[in-house]
């Protein structure tokens, strides 16, 4: 079987723990606190491996996880950071969060490495926590802990063109006629099990075409093979609709042509919105009396709708050069930046507890300074990282999203007013 989609469990490493020590060493007088720091856990990242072609190395192991940072020490020995676990995947696999189903990372484009789920941070030893009036702090910070997620991957391959129809029409012929491809043949349905994708060459310009399963009527709601393979379609920018206008089968091509065009509308209404094409191929096969001309009720039916209608012989070759340099032309006018999948799911955000709970009080020192403080407000610190654009946008909608900014604004905060939130400080603006 073609593996284009698995799920599988992924967990980043805990943080080490801080540890607590003394100084106890001969002639060091008051040697005082020397524990030192835990380590980092490691990191779950996603890279592409361009060998690879398909998601089978995930098919019988379900779980990865990276190492977890290593306690501190004494003598402020500071604990290893545990190793990074780097899952490579085909390009164009697609990460979701698998009980949303909410896409995590695309990784095709520009993005050939990614973090998914970072490690904890190693908790501080007590050589941090002395002060003038605690001089022998007896506690050190744990480290932070690690992260598990479910996710799903989704191989959605990269082509501009996709080939559409039912099963038996041609698809696979016109695959091997026009591109290096070679696809398996046979005068049966579902010959094809698996996406073949060939390179068609224009005059040293080209496009990479898709040659998709058949598609049949109930295809969107996983009848056949169509459900499994239509998210292959999803980045094609321009659809070869191929119908056998011979009919050698006994089906009508118009019917055909509607029965598919309903199935991509039922899997997703975006795509059946694109660019289509038909290629009326087997005419090589035709025997009709002129008044009965398949190709010609073709275009009667559709070219007025806008799609135009080509005569093609997959098999002879007749009328394809026609078709490829329209369908070249025609992607030449869409944009030309890929197919990516927009980010929609942080798994940053969902390792906040909604309930643990916070406190928002105004500082009685100063009253211009409001103080939020407990578990919800240091787990949210512990796991974002605000020097980056994307962390402190995460920041600034956690705010909002839990209320607490209502609950400052309920409390009485102005304009220029501080808040502090453990080692964090900043002035409030609205």
């Amino acid at each position: 079987m073609f593996a284009d989609r698995a799920k599988i469990t992924i967990c980043s490493g805990k943080g080490g723990d801080g540890h607590v020590s003394f100084r106890r060493e001969l002639f060091v007088a008051a040697g005082g606190p020397d524990g030192g720091d835990g380590g980092k856990g490691g990191d779950v990242i996603f890279e592409v491996d361009k060998g690879m072609t398909t998601l089978g190395e995930y098919r019988h192991k379900h779980k990865f996880s990276a190492q977890p940072g290593e306690n501190g020490g004494k003598s402020r020995c500071h604990g290893a950071n545990g190793s990074d676990i780097v899952l490579k995947v085909p390009e164009g696999t697609v990460i979701k969060d698998a009980e949303s189903g909410k896409v995590i990372a695309d990784m095709s484009g520009d993005n050939m490495r990614q973090v998914i789920l970072k490690g904890g941070r190693g908790g501080l030893g007590n050589q941090h926590f002395a002060t003038a009036t605690m001089q022998v702090p007896k506690y050190a910070q744990p480290g932070k802990p690690a992260q598990e997620l479910v996710v799903t991957l989704e191989l959605k391959v990269i082509a501009d063109v996709g080939l559409v129809g039912f099963p038996n029409v041609g698809k696979s012929t016109l695959l091997a006629h026009v591109t290096n491809a070679k696809p398996k043949i046979a005068n049966y349905h579902f010959t094809t099990l698996s996406p073949n994708l060939g390179v068609v060459d224009l005059d040293g310009s080209g496009f990479v075409i898709a040659d998709i399963p058949g598609l049949i009527e109930g295809a969107s709601e996983g009848v056949g093979l169509g459900h499994e393979f239509l998210r292959h379609i999803e980045r094609t920018k321009v659809m070869i609709h191929l119908v056998d206008a011979a009919s050698t089968e006994g089906r009508d091509p118009i019917e055909d042509i509607y029965k598919i065009n309903e199935e991509l509308r039922a899997y997703n209404e975006e795509i059946s919105k694109r660019p289509q094409v038909i290629a009326a191929n087997k005419i090589d096969a035709i025997y009709a009396e002129e008044d009965e001309d398949p190709i010609q009720k073709l275009k009667d039916e559709f070219e007025p709708q806008g799609i135009k209608v080509f005569p093609i012989s997959a098999v002879t070759g007749q009328g394809l050069k026609e078709l490829l340099y329209y369908v070249r032309d025609l992607l030449n006018e869409l944009p030309q930046e890929p197919v990516v999948f927009e980010q929609e799911f942080f798994p940053d955000e969902v390792r906040i507890d909604d309930n643990l709970p916070y406190t928002v009080t105004k500082s009685e020192e100063d009253d211009h300074t409001y103080i939020v403080e407990g578990p919800k407000i240091e787990k949210m610190l512990g796991y974002t990282n605000l020097e980056s654009e994307k962390g402190f946008l995460f920041f600034q909608n956690f705010l909002k999203d839990t209320g607490i900014l209502q609950e400052l604004e309920d409390a009485g905060i102005q304009e220029g007013d501080t808040v502090r939130m453990y080692g964090l400080a900043f002035d409030y603006y609205k």
